[in-house]
């Protein structure tokens, strides 16, 4: 298993500027931004034993992960 975070910046590199604007200009688009981020530190830190945390509780965050990350993708394709 890769312990590699997922920032979005790295998961949509050819989307990286309008990353950058949405945050920006919409207010949506900033919210579900650092609730991906945050989320993603808190799996990150629980994968490298920083902060470990039991299985089904990483799995839920991870579920959310993704939910955000598609909703996220949406808007950058839109």
């Amino acid at each position: 298993m890769s312990h590699t975070p997922h920032e979005l910046h790295e998961e949509f590199p050819e989307h990286a500027d309008r990353i950058t604007t949405l945050k920006v200009e919409n207010g949506h688009f900033a919210r579900l931004a650092t609730e991906y981020h945050e989320i993603n530190r808190a799996i990150h830190r629980a994968e490298t034993d920083v902060e470990p945390m039991e299985d089904l509780a990483l799995v839920d965050l991870r579920k959310k992960r993704g939910k955000l990350k598609d909703e996220i993708y949406r808007m950058l394709k839109g």
